[in-house]
């Protein structure tokens, strides 16, 4: 081992964690260091391909572009993806290793401790640093004896910690203390300071609250990081953070219904940023709106669950609807295996098994299966002449006389399916529109257009602009100073 490290806890779940690592690990990128994300346990249906073939966080993967490293699954060794409230495919150093229950977890845990350091430990032989993010609320202590995420992972690898609390939601005081109370001596001991994320105002009105968290945890509060407009233009990690950005209200109207167990809704990230986009979540409980150009269908973690909510809320009749008016369907993943005629399971994959008649929109047969196909696509689109980048995650074979009309002709290979009248189409393809020529032939089509700016340059600026935010708010060789 080489590399020092530092750990960021939080006081609970979304108070900024992974975008507090994002900034900081472009901040020391931008100081000539070579830093590295790490997160032991994510838990989330967003998810990254790895040059290996592997898979980690989305939160993971941005945070990596932060650093300007590749991305590796031994930044995230241990991914959640959520099947049902009680059940998750678990995925370990980029493979699935299967799904488990949340009490069958909880036994497996420290089975995963061993493989959870060797790479933490490989990632601190390349890198000057490492950041350490934590997994939700840090001081939860019916967890602590399996804990492989927060102070059991703080404990087994002798970590220095800073805790991380959201004043936006106040309470960072009494969080504080709590987590000194609950905390043994030993976890105390680990933590350097306090930093308070999303600060409005005046910061010396802070000041009392500072010596009180001083006095009563012996922790200094080591700075204030101001509320980040920089920071809204960048990814959100999970569940917690989609619906909370929509369009920019322009011209073209693209429905988004909100699915059960939505996977990689960061696909929608370079539509939200163009400003002849008006994109509308559709929440339960709504109709698909009669005014939309296009209804996309995102990734879900669940096919045939996700068709028979889609059913439920009737938005099945409301989309034939909006075909008979003249409008488009597009689906990504789980979205285009929906379009087709029928989802068979017959494994138990997702759940019970069985089938599930499909939405019929498109001529093709989905059968679920163990193996996942997980690879990165860099090709050129031989329909729209568009460079086209993403990559490929999703279970299960896809086949049917509707793929002899593909969505995309990526280096001579057909990719999805288009039907016979043109308005509906869909494929595997996730972060499709963050290739800008193939966005904006896509929004052409749609009757939208582009603004032309490039969505890898956009997300590159607002990286620099929170670093620099970070860089005004916080010392941050004094923090570097804390690492070991």
């Amino acid at each position: 081992m080489t590399g020092r490290r530092l750990m960021v806890l939080g006081t609970g779940s979304d108070v900024g964690k992974s975008l507090l690592v994002a900034g900081l690990c472009r901040a020391y990128a931008r100081r000539g260091l070579t830093v590295a994300p790490f997160k032991a346990q994510n838990m989330s249906n967003n998810a990254a391909v790895t040059a290996d073939g592997g898979e980690i966080g989305r939160a993971q993967a941005l945070q990596a572009r932060a650093a300007r490293v590749p991305l590796s699954v031994h930044m995230n060794p241990v991914l959640l993806k959520p099947e049902t409230d009680i059940d998750a495919q678990v995925v370990v150093q980029g493979r699935v290793m299967g799904r488990y229950s949340a009490s069958a977890y909880q036994r497996l845990k420290p089975q995963l401790r061993a493989t959870v350091r060797d790479s933490l430990d490989q990632l601190s032989a390349r890198h000057d640093l490492v950041l350490v993010e934590g997994a939700g609320c840090a001081a939860e202590r019916y967890l602590r004896a399996q804990d492989i995420s927060n102070m059991g992972l703080a404990e087994a690898a002798d970590l220095p910690a800073i805790l991380l609390g959201d004043e936006s939601r106040g309470g960072v005081t009494a969080a504080s203390i709590g987590h000194h109370r609950l905390w043994s001596a030993e976890d105390r001991a680990r933590v350097r300071g306090v930093l308070v994320n999303k600060f409005r105002g005046d910061p010396s009105i802070f000041a009392p609250a500072a010596a009180d968290i001083l006095s009563e945890t012996g922790w200094p509060v080591l700075g204030l990081l101001r509320w980040s407009e920089a920071a809204r233009a960048l990814p959100e990690e999970d569940s917690l953070g989609y619906g909370r950005k929509t369009g920019a209200g322009g011209g073209l109207v693209i429905a988004v219904p909100q699915l059960s167990r939505m996977a990689n809704f960061d696909d929608l990230d370079p539509l939200l940023a163009e400003p002849d986009v008006d994109l509308r979540w559709i929440r339960p409980g709504q109709p698909l709106p009669g005014d939309a150009d296009v209804v996309l269908l995102l990734g879900s973690k669940t096919t045939r669950p996700a068709l028979e909510a889609f059913r439920a809320e009737g938005w099945d009749i409301d989309l034939r609807a909006h075909l008979r008016r003249g409008g488009r369907v597009a689906g990504l993943c789980a979205g285009f295996q929906m379009l087709g005629r029928v989802v068979r399971d017959p494994d138990g994959i997702e759940g019970a098994a069985g089938e599930t008649p499909g939405l019929g929109l498109l001529e093709i047969d989905t059968t679920l299966t163990a193996d996942k196909r997980l690879v990165e696509i860099d090709a050129r689109d031989g329909v729209s002449g568009a460079r086209v980048t993403g990559y490929e995650m999703h279970m299960g074979r896809t086949d049917g006389p509707g793929l002899g009309k593909p969505w995309l002709t990526l280096d001579g290979r057909g990719e999805g399916a288009v039907s016979r009248d043109g308005q509906v189409a869909g494929c595997y393809l996730h972060g499709l529109f963050a290739s800008d020529a193939f966005r904006g032939h896509w929004l052409g089509q749609m009757g939208g257009q582009s603004s032309g700016e490039g969505h890898d340059a956009r997300l590159d600026r607002a990286l620099d602009a929170f670093a620099e935010e970070i860089a005004a708010d916080l010392d941050l060789d004094a923090l570097l100073s804390l690492a070991r």
